[in-house]
């Protein structure tokens, strides 16, 4: 759930002031008030309507275009894929699919579907309508076919019918109603656990066709979605589209059709608000149910004050970035410089929460070729200002670097972006670097970092999305990029030949070298696996917290 590199332009902010707080408490109760007047209920029976505090919008309503936490939140209520997740793990399990066969060289793979579904359009969910999925994203050209659209096929299946040659998909057979075999032209260790992302979902082809799914406009600065990504996005998942006001919330409504358990929520609401104290007074006042990204500050205070606190296994990582389409960050000595240069116990200490791990890869721990002996490169000041001086940068001479960061959104990996860039930019200043902030909106910010060369220094991370390597390294450093601006035909070989390993004794060993050849290479610092937290309304029994932020609130157990 990571990153994204394109999202919704002029989001409305959520201000942060009491009275807003207080309209929203009055604004959720009219909404129930009215909900329990409708309905002939009681007072005393479950209320219904689910009240979740966004970050920020999403990019879009079809996920297949976005990368982005709060896109794909939503996307999980309304889409499903062939494969889910183990309930609290990262590892794949049936889900549309009810079970698959894998070749042994696993270049072909078989999948059982389920029967009698439909998408909420009434379209069927069959063999015709999975290869109809896996044929839209082969078959995507132009913008649709770019990093910055469609980042996942993008960066894990590496090719399109128009490089037929350099794709990981070949083809996908229809075996009858409820059975596809889809054929790779590359081995991809990670495909079964990558068809968990929820860019992977299955969609109605009827809508997709109906709304011009792949119409996309613009460009990967200032991306346009198409009429289907915007206002009809149709799933086989427990929740339907009903109505999205940008910069404000979005409504979603039980599907009475859903092959599922529906739970006991008929309605969510993804209410907007950017700002963290805001969300925690809405929390408070009784706008919202719950919200995700608590501030450190302030999880004990709400703990104290009977909410109830649910944290996620760290399955993140949060890095400053260099861009070596910068003439300085090419320089290796420079990069030692700035690695130096950074204190990430002070880091962790001051603006991170707690349960946070300090990185030294660019993977968490429990991620199978984690090297727990690569070279680091532990905080040395002075180190940092000698190489500075060897690379021909003095007082007289300081180096100078753009630094690049989000203002008003909050990440798993990244809860307060403007408090980490501080720390760090105070930590540069020490040893003489002088940086500039450049500091964008989270939409701007996103295109901007991934998808131009038109930056310097940045802060990002990632959430991971499944149980694989190369959904880290990979996804990272598998390919050119426009975040990371360098390129190194020997790590990307190592790391297509890595993905394509079965054998997982074989695979541990390669990655763990590749995580020693990018420690050496530094095209970033891995700075820490923040743990992120949630808050909800004492109504809230328990909530489904995964690594992978697998959340579908069928699951959510309430009181009242």
């Amino acid at each position: 759930m990571n990153h994204s590199s394109m999202r919704r332009r002029g989001l409305i902010a959520v201000t942060g002031t009491a009275i807003a707080a207080m309209l929203l408490a009055g604004c959720v109760a009219s909404e129930r008030e009215a909900d329990t007047e409708d309905s002939g209920e009681s007072t005393s029976d479950i209320d219904g309507t689910f009240v979740f505090a966004a970050s920020s919008d999403p990019v879009a309503l079809d996920p297949a275009f976005a990368q982005d936490g709060e896109t794909f939140r939503v996307s999980r209520q309304i889409f499903e894929g062939l494969i889910g997740t183990e309930p609290g793990t990262a590892d794949p399990a049936p889900l549309l699919a009810e079970k698959w066969d894998s070749s042994e060289d696993g270049m072909s793979h078989t999948f059982t579907l389920k029967e009698g579904l439909t998408f909420h359009d009434d379209t069927p969910f069959n063999a015709e309508a999975v290869c109809s999925n896996f044929d839209r994203w082969y078959n995507w050209t132009g913008l649709a076919a770019s990093e910055a659209f469609g980042y996942y096929y993008y960066k894990l299946f590496q090719g399109f019918a128009s490089n037929p040659e350099q794709a990981v998909y070949k083809s996908c057979t229809p075996d009858g109603d409820y059975s596809v075999t889809v054929e790779l032209n590359k081995p991809f260790a990670g495909f079964i656990p990558a068809l968990s992302l929820p860019a992977f979902s299955m969609q109605s082809p009827s809508a997709m066709a109906e709304f011009g799914a792949d119409e996309v406009g613009g460009s990967a600065e200032a991306p346009q979605m198409s009429e289907y990504g915007m206002a009809h996005p149709v799933g086989t998942g427990p929740f339907q589209f009903d109505e999205w006001a940008p910069g404000e919330q979005v409504t979603l409504t039980a599907y009475d059709g859903y092959w599922g358990e529906q739970g006991q929520i008929d309605e969510i609401i993804f209410r907007t608000i950017d700002d963290p104290t805001a969300r925690r007074q809405a929390l408070e006042s009784g706008a919202i149910d719950g919200y995700d990204l608590v501030g450190p500050a302030d999880t004990q205070a709400l703990e104290e004050d009977g909410f109830q606190m649910v944290s996620r296994p760290p399955f993140t990582i949060l890095y400053l970035a260099f861009n070596q389409a910068i003439p300085e960050l090419q320089d290796p000595t420079v990069r030692e410089a700035l690695s130096f240069a950074i204190d990430k116990d002070a880091l962790i200490t001051q603006v991170l929460p707690e349960g946070t791990q300090k990185a030294i890869e660019f993977m968490p721990p429990v991620v199978n070729g984690y090297n727990e002996d690569v070279t680091t490169y532990d905080f040395d000041p002075e180190k940092a200002k000698e190489l500075l001086a060897e690379a021909g940068y003095t007082e007289a001479n300081p180096l100078k670097l753009d630094f690049n960061y989000p203002v008003n959104v909050s990440r798993p990996y990244m809860p307060d972006p403007e408090q980490i860039f501080t720390v760090l930019s105070t930590q540069l200043a020490a040893v003489g670097v002088e940086t500039t902030p450049v500091s964008e909106e989270w939409g701007e910010y996103l295109d901007r970092t991934t998808g131009t060369a038109d930056h310097g220094i940045h802060l990002l991370g990632w959430t991971g999305d499944y149980n694989d390597t190369d959904n880290f390294v990979g996804v990272f450093f598998g390919q050119q990029s426009s975040e990371w601006g360098f390129d190194n035909p020997d790590l990307f070989q190592k790391l297509a030949e890595a993905r394509g390993i079965a054998n997982l004794e074989e695979q541990s060993a390669l990655y763990e070298q590749i995580n020693e050849d990018v420690a050496q290479f530094i095209p970033g610092v891995p700075l820490a696996h923040p743990a992120p937290t949630l808050a909800f309304d004492p109504r809230v029994e328990s909530y489904p917290a995964s690594p992978v932020n697998d959340e579908v609130f069928t699951d959510i157990v309430l009181t009242k």
